[in-house]
């Protein structure tokens, strides 16, 4: 019988805390907090459950000298243990990735013929009609940030610090690590722990200053 990892700190306290980290030690984080980290980071959001993200993780230090030369020499990629590189892949409306989400809903009993079916029309017409979207890549985009924002709720919950990184030069990336055409770089994710001293809070617009009421620019009530 296997013990349930537990969080070292509540999800408020993993929310207001967490920060970018801009340098790490060297610690390595324990392969269980980890892997539990990354089954967390899964559960995110997904449009029919398509579930485009992928993760390139990265542990040794030559591949992260070689991510560094692609991200304006940040040294948050080399300190880190490990870095993540989190791409989103456009190749999910293909007929057989459908087929492979069926049959995942099939296995956990979350799927019925009739929406078997409608999967199978309604995909590729939201892919050819990009009707809340412009381009296939905010698409991804979307996505891959839902469960990217994941990733670093559960990780500060256990201790582990991150950095969501969006300076780097996506061709290069994608030359360096073999990632497909259709596949797309959406952001670097160092983590590790952070070395001293953290990041200050850098503060947030008040709430009726970002939420309106009923239509844009509406006074929050």
């Amino acid at each position: 019988m296997t013990t349930e990892l537990q969080p070292t700190m509540s999800l408020k306290k993993a929310i207001q805390e967490r920060r970018a980290a801009r340098s790490f030690r060297p610690d390595p984080i324990p392969e269980e907090i980890l892997r539990e980290i990354f089954r967390l980071g899964l559960r995110a959001p997904s449009g029919y459950n398509l579930q485009p993200w992928r993760f390139i993780v990265l542990r040794e230090q030559a591949n992260k000298e070689k991510l560094r030369a692609c991200a304006f020499d940040q040294r948050q990629i080399t300190e880190a243990p490990i870095v993540l590189i989190c791409c989103g892949d456009r190749r999910v409306n293909r007929p057989e990735y459908i087929e492979a989400i069926v049959q995942l809903g099939n296995e956990v009993g979350a799927m019925t013929d009739t929406f078997a079916e409608y999967m199978r029309s309604a995909i590729p017409q939201l892919f050819e009609n990009k009707p809340s979207f412009e381009s296939l890549e905010a698409w991804t985009n979307r996505h891959t940030m839902l469960a990217v924002a994941h990733l670093m709720i559960a990780a500060k919950g256990f201790g582990v610090d991150s950095c969501p990184m969006e300076g780097f030069v996506t061709a290069q990336v994608k030359e360096a690590f073999k990632i497909p055409d259709e596949v797309d770089v959406c952001c670097l994710l160092p983590m590790g722990y952070a070395a001293e001293p953290e990041k200050k809070y850098g503060g947030r617009f008040p709430i009726d200053q970002v939420f309106y009421s009923e239509s844009f620019g509406s006074r929050f009530q």
